[in-house]
């Protein structure tokens, strides 16, 4: 299990890479966080109560793993400014949730911005 300093140091480097490559520390991003479950029905509960706290869910996508079992997951997204407090606070709100529905938090990402 990932500690809440390990998502810092994580948020940390990739805000700090983007910026270095050129990403435009003004513009607004999408930032995706990930999740993703065994069991199609606590990852559900999971969409429905972020989608109620305001963020954009996609659909579930099944995978099959290399050793042939089958997970579910989906992102949930917010946009705002590449910033890590606000990023890090997202995270937190986020870890309760997944722990409550016995959800896999897999981490956030976001795209270049010109």
């Amino acid at each position: 299990m990932t500690t809440i300093n390990e998502w810092r140091e994580e948020t940390d480097a990739i805000i700090s890479e983007l910026l270095e490559d050129g990403s435009n520390p003004e513009s607004e991003y999408t930032i995706e966080h990930h999740f993703a479950c065994h069991n199609f029905d606590r990852l559900e509960k999971l969409a429905v109560d972020l989608f109620k706290v305001g963020f954009e869910v996609t659909d579930a996508e099944e995978l099959e793993l290399e050793d042939g079992s089958v997970i579910f997951c989906f992102d949930a997204s917010k946009d705002g400014t590449l910033n890590a407090e606000r990023i890090m606070a997202e995270v937190e709100s986020l870890l309760p949730l997944c722990e409550k529905y016995g959800v896999d938090y897999d981490g956030w990402g976001t795209f270049f911005e010109e």
